[in-house]
């Protein structure tokens, strides 16, 4: 039997309320793998997808995204925001919306919170690659910047990538004992460091999610070693960077989409036939990644619509057949598709 038109016409909301209800009922952990392999099913089909660098509007404080994808059968977009002067006001530096429609109706489907959801798929996008592309049997890692995404990045890394350690800095040593106190019962080893020297030294793994929006030296040509993987997440857009562009020239640079990462990743750094590797390659088993224990790995991440897509995915099916969302009446729904006027009119009785 065909669903109802009215019912059709109701959309899926899921608040930040049910979205950490979801969370906790799922494990964190848990649904870390879970969008790992969501992520990674839909990188093996990259084909399928229509893909296109973010709409972004900036301004002298920020950026506003739009970040939208389609398989052809579902289509998704993820409004998103870059203010570091936020966190001054008290404010979230990065805050998100998404929504699901149907391509064959073009009726949306799901508008739920991505916030929390953001601060995931990242996590989980950070533990794929280092999943492919990380020293073997690799069991500590570094993250320098230790604001809201350190956690979610060191228990994804856990999680998906097996790692024990983690050595924390932030030049903000409040953020870092925050991150600790956080982790803490994680089953993690957290060491706090005083440098970003320090930090680095032992680890495998070295991550950079930092928010200032400059040009910036989170990571010294000194500071990497043979065999690390450096997983950068923080260089998200044009003028915003955190390696030495000495680091990237020894490195093997792995990135989501190419069009978007050279405008806005580390490799603004370089020409624009700087040699680059594309993630999903990877993963399909198309291209090589790590080859070698001395080889530097770069996974220069910016966030890529094809991983909220995902996301998206996945929290709607999660949902079905729990009390974790609302029904949002904004589609206007009259009788007959020809009559809205008559709608309207007939509200008024």
């Amino acid at each position: 039997m065909s669903q109802p038109a009215s019912e059709k016409a109701y959309i899926r909301f899921v608040s930040v309320e049910n979205m950490m209800r979801l969370i906790h009922h799922i494990g964190i952990e848990t649904m870390l793998r879970d969008l790992t392999l969501t992520i990674e099913n839909d990188f093996r089909r990259w084909n399928d997808f229509d893909k296109t660098p973010r709409v972004a509007s900036h301004s002298r404080d920020g950026v506003i995204e739009l970040m939208p994808a389609s398989d052809g059968t579902t289509y998704a977009f993820k409004y998103v925001n870059g203010h570091p002067k936020n966190m001054a006001e008290g404010l979230q530096t990065v805050t998100a919306f998404g929504l699901l429609a149907d391509v064959a109706s073009g009726y949306p489907v799901l508008l739920t919170e991505m916030t929390l959801l953001t601060a995931l798929r990242t996590a989980a996008t950070s533990a794929m690659a280092a999943r492919h592309l990380a020293p073997r049997n690799a069991k500590t890692m570094a993250i320098i910047g230790n604001g809201a995404q350190a956690e979610f990045q060191a228990l994804a890394m856990k999680a998906v990538a097996g790692i024990e350690s983690v050595r924390l800095y932030d030049i903000d040593a409040h953020a870092t004992r925050k991150a600790a106190r956080n982790l803490a019962g994680s089953g993690l080893r957290i060491t706090m460091c005083k440098t970003g020297q320090e930090a680095v030294e032992g680890a495998e793994i070295v991550t950079t999610c930092t928010a200032d929006k400059q040009f910036a030296t989170i990571l010294t040509d000194n500071m990497i070693g043979p065999g690390i993987h450096i997983n950068a997440i923080g260089g998200d857009c044009p003028g915003k960077t955190e390696l030495h562009r000495d680091i990237l020239m020894r490195s093997d640079i792995f990135v989501e989409y190419p069009p978007q990462t050279r405008i806005e990743g580390e490799i603004q750094q370089l020409s624009l036939d700087h040699p680059v590797h594309e993630l999903w390659q990877v993963i399909s088993g198309s291209t090589e990644g790590r080859t070698s224990e001395r080889q530097i790995t770069l996974f220069d991440s910016v966030g890529f619509a094809i991983e909220d897509f995902s996301a998206l995915c996945y929290i709607k099916e999660r949902i079905e057949g729990t009390d974790l969302f609302e029904k949002l009446d904004i589609i206007a729904d009259p009788d007959d598709p020809r009559d809205l006027y008559g709608m309207l009119a007939r509200a008024r009785r």
